[in-house]
């Protein structure tokens, strides 16, 4: 199918040369193979970054290839592991999980696709490739069937030979980013990045737009602490289980301590150290199995840290919780609060919530539909563009606020430093290079919108009824001259009409 390019593709072209590729091929094979959209585009981005018709025509029937050749469908388990037995060596795609076997005293690997669950592999292979202890990712994986081991008593004929993770090899990407954000303006930029994570910009209002850019900071801030609630069909779980290998996606049901931050047994450290994002997906139906399991990660939410025995560990992964309304905000106003679908340990604690650095106005975000909201333009290759995200983690932007924004006395200091990594988040999205200066337009978009979801998680401490939260009115001034601004949460103003802020001068 031919695309006619618009000014952000043809820019996008130049500035990303071998880095984009076209978010509806994604689609194409993302459909027809059971595999998350950043192992197709990791293919795609390997094949097809052109936007030459007949490269993309070539590269496709290689994706086409491979996807169809390692894929494994249901169904086709045992065609698989013949293969294997009577061929040699066969590559899948698959997730790979390993576990220790403490009788043979040797690690076992886990395909899924295959439903293997005993197959042999080095320590070497587990040591370099960690994760797969925890979880496990996606990777090629060459297969082996070894028949003089299937004759021994006990034996585990299957064993995996070598293994390449699918995510970007090349480390170096900051750079060609730098480079090619300068051929965009803001707006553009802001239009691509949302074209790069699927949706098409068109087809959402500014509103929205700004949402579906506030759901990627915590890929690029360190420990921040997130949650959105909305109607269902928004992709609220999408950017967490199919855009980055970075992220983890927890859904529904019970969450182990020893999964989630550190086995007391073993030392083996959990999700919150080994990926950037841990995402709770229908937060309402999580559990943890011990009893103070919600007091660890209350006390990882506020320092980043957590115990095992007398040590402490630290980690810099992010917790996003995601989750359903059942009703529409108004009424959920009406008959509680707006974190009123999480689950019963935290919905009434103002402790937690005062954890929760962002509250992301889900219902602004429309129900997605394939052909409206998904675009078929050029966006970033997941993998370059996942890669970047988690390089930017490193990086601080204090330096854009420091004499330029100043907050308003309704502020505690838990709230300046949620609002301060809100705005750095965004920063860094929308300003990768840091030492470019930000314009004061570009600041005070970011500021607005982090007071706003930070605002939005102290009403609720609010309407539970706690007398500290009371003075809910947040604002700022740009610069020693500015003048003080208040901002609002949308869905309060139109359910009082009237705000109830301060006006201005």
């Amino acid at each position: 199918m031919s695309l006619v390019l618009d000014a952000i593709d043809q820019t996008a072209a130049r500035a990303f040369d071998g880095f984009v590729v076209r978010k509806d091929l994604v689609r194409k094979f993302k459909a027809q193979y059971p595999v998350p959209t950043y192992v197709v585009e990791f293919l795609l981005g390997r094949y097809c970054a052109s936007t030459d018709e007949a490269e993309i025509h070539e590269g496709l029937q290689i994706v086409e290839r491979q996807l169809s050749n390692r894929s494994v469908r249901a169904g086709e388990e045992e065609l698989f592991k013949a293969r294997a037995r009577e061929e040699g060596p066969v590559k899948i795609i698959d997730i790979i999980q390993a576990r220790l076997d403490t009788r043979t005293d040797s690690y076992l690997a886990t395909l899924p696709s295959l439903k293997l669950n005993d197959v042999r592999i080095d320590s070497r292979l587990v040591k370099d490739n960690e994760r797969m202890l925890t979880g496990g990712f996606y990777a090629e994986v060459e297969l082996e069937y070894d028949a003089a081991i299937a004759q021994e008593n006990s034996g585990r004929p299957f064993g995996v030979v070598s293994l390449r993770e699918i995510q970007l090899s090349k480390r170096e990407v900051l750079a060609p980013l730098y480079r090619g954000r300068e051929l965009f303006t803001t707006d553009e930029w802001k239009r691509f990045l949302i074209r790069s994570i699927g949706l098409e910009p068109d087809a959402l209002t500014p509103r929205a737009q700004d949402m579906a850019l506030l759901r990627v900071v915590p890929f690029v801030e360190r420990n921040y602490n997130m949650v959105e609630l909305g109607p269902r069909g928004t992709g609220k779980s999408h950017l967490f289980q199919q855009v980055s290998p970075y992220a983890h996606l927890i859904s529904g049901g019970k969450a182990t301590v020893a999964r989630m931050f550190v086995n007391n047994a073993t030392g083996q450290r959990g999700l919150v150290c080994q990926y950037d994002v841990v995402c709770f997906d229908e937060i309402s139906g999580v559990s943890f199995d011990q009893k103070d399991g919600v007091n660890i990660m209350k006390g990882y939410m506020e320092s980043g840290e957590f115990s095992r025995g007398k040590e402490s560990i630290r980690a810099d992964g992010g917790i996003v919780m995601v989750g359903n309304f059942e009703v529409d905000v108004a009424h959920q106003q009406r008959i509680g609060h707006l974190l009123g679908p999480m689950p019963s340990e935290m919905r009434n604690d103002t402790a937690f919530m005062d954890r929760i650095h962002a509250y992301i106005a889900g219902w602004d975000i429309p129900k997605l539909s394939p052909l409206e909201h998904f675009t078929d333009h050029f966006g970033l290759v997941s993998d370059f563009l996942s890669e970047c995200w988690h390089r930017l983690r490193t990086h601080g932007r204090g330096g854009a606020l420091q004499n330029r924004v100043f907050w308003g006395g309704a502020l505690s200091g838990r709230d300046i430093t949620a609002v301060q990594k809100t705005v750095a988040g965004l920063l860094k999205l929308l300003w990768p290079n840091p030492k470019v200066e930000v314009p004061d337009e570009d600041l005070e978009w970011a500021v607005r919108l982090a007071l706003e979801c930070r605002r939005r998680v102290k009403e609720q401490q609010k309407r539970i009824g706690s007398a500290e939260f009371r003075n809910t009115h947040f604002s700022y001034h740009l610069g020693t001259e500015g003048v003080e601004k208040f901002v609002a949460t949308p869905e309060l103003q139109s359910e009082d009409k009237i705000g109830t802020d301060p006006l201005p001068p």
